[in-house]
């Protein structure tokens, strides 16, 4: 995809598309929010200094946002136990906003207010699954440039609402109504209720990749991106990202894969995946200091639901991805081809993207058949991948949220079709360069 110039987004009424280059400060919130901050909380409750830590975070959860419901959608009841695991599954999203908006230093200039202020656009959105048995986690990255529909929304301050739209760009619903349209939109996009959410900021990226210690990642060619701040110049081979270095590699557009966007939401899976893999098997879990700062770092950069505002809610989700393994994380992006009425937008595949609607719905773990992505490169995969034919082909699928529950494989999982792509956080990947 390309992008043209950005204009300022406003919080009320639909914002208008903007394409164009990538302006040099583009936030880029990812699950590294949840896998570090969220994940954080929860384990340093096991140490002695959980109490202070707890306490302390709490003090740092901003006012929450009221999430409303789809009709048909039934409310999930979330008591909260005193210990251990949420009890059932998890739907929750994070949305990432671009607005320079009480952000201060470098984004008070003119041109970084002009790109965006207010609630600011949702150019990145993921959607963490957690299933029932905690066995398995799912987490979708839908793209910017999606075209969707957009219901009818609540404003942010929940006194009035703004119309939907039924072709509308999706990284608007930020700057349309808040965080509760962003849930509402995706919720009608998938089938499924999302009682848990977020909108986050880029100040904290910086702050967390410092507080693992750097996360250390692949690099199948040089990576090299003049439009980041600061600017991406890195060789071929490992490099172990800390601070802004880290935040330009998942801002980076044009210094990976083919440019685009979907090639960057590849790129931010590499480096997802090897964030996962430290905090689960590189210590971070048996550092309270660090589990510490990490928690501190997430929630100051957050603005949460209201069911997200008590950090023991943080704890008990956190707690259900404790034993899930990384080789049952898996990391996709929204199935999307290109629109055919603008060839710069995507609309959602419908066949592959009904499939995944009805594993999202029915809580069903998958197995992913195809790539890893434009950005990105599984050094240890065959060259060309042998197509499954013992698998007999699966039925159609069926419209969003009432498919019976698709035929699985061997290992009780759901063979999404293959031109859905990801990886899972137990693959060690590496990122392509665009050069």
């Amino acid at each position: 995809m390309t992008d043209l110039p950005r204009r300022q987004q406003r919080a009320r009424g639909p914002a208008p598309v903007r394409h164009g280059r990538l302006p040099r400060r583009r936030l880029v919130a990812s699950l590294l929010k949840l896998l570090a901050g969220v994940v954080a909380v929860v384990v340093v409750s096991s140490f002695s200094v959980a109490a202070y830590a707890v306490w302390d975070v709490a003090r740092s959860v901003k006012h929450g946002v009221t999430l409303v419901t789809l009709p048909g959608h039934t409310p999930i009841p979330q008591d909260i136990p005193n210990v251990g695991a949420i009890p059932g599954g998890v739907n929750l999203l994070l949305a990432g906003t671009d607005t320079r908006s009480g952000l201060g230093g470098v984004y008070n200039s003119a041109a970084e207010q002009d790109a965006s202020t207010g609630e600011g656009n949702n150019d990145v959105t993921m959607l963490l699954h957690i299933a029932q048995d905690h066995k398995s986690m799912m987490v979708v990255s839908f793209p910017r440039d999606l075209m969707v529909r957009i219901p009818t929304c609540p404003t942010p301050d929940g006194k009035d609402t703004v119309s939907g739209s039924s072709y509308a760009q999706f990284n608007t619903t930020l700057s349309r109504g808040g965080l509760a349209c962003v849930v509402l939109t995706v919720e009608k996009l998938t089938g499924v209720t999302i009682p848990f959410g977020a909108v986050i900021n880029f100040d904290g990226v910086s702050a967390m990749s410092t507080a693992v210690g750097g996360v250390t990642v692949c690099l199948a060619s040089k990576v090299k991106d003049d439009y980041t701040n600061p600017p991406l110049n890195l060789p071929a081979g490992e490099s172990t990202l800390v601070g802004d270095q880290a935040l330009s590699f998942l801002r980076s557009r044009h210094g990976v894969g083919d440019g685009s966007d979907l090639g960057r939401i590849s790129n931010q899976q590499v480096f997802l995946s090897a964030l996962a893999r430290k905090i689960v098997s590189g210590g971070v879990l048996a550092n309270p200091v660090q589990l510490y700062a990490l928690a501190k770092a997430a929630v100051q950069n957050v603005t949460p639901s209201e069911t997200l505002t008590n950090p023991t809610t943080l704890v008990e989700i956190a707690l259900a991805l404790k034993d899930t393994g990384l080789q049952n994380m898996v990391f996709l992006q929204y199935p999307a081809v290109s629109d055919p009425q603008n060839v710069n937008r995507v609309i959602p595949d419908e066949e592959a993207s009904t499939a995944l609607n009805n594993a999202l719905v029915n809580d069903q773990p998958v197995t992913l058949t195809g790539s890893t992505g434009r950005a990105a490169e599984d050094p240890s995969a065959t060259a060309t991948p042998t197509p499954t034919t013992t698998q007999p082909p699966a039925a159609p699928a069926t419209p969003t949220g009432t498919g019976t529950p698709a035929p699985t494989n061997s290992s009780g999982a759901v063979d999404l079709p293959s031109n859905i792509t990801g990886q899972t956080a137990a693959q060690q990947t590496c990122t392509k360069g665009n050069n």
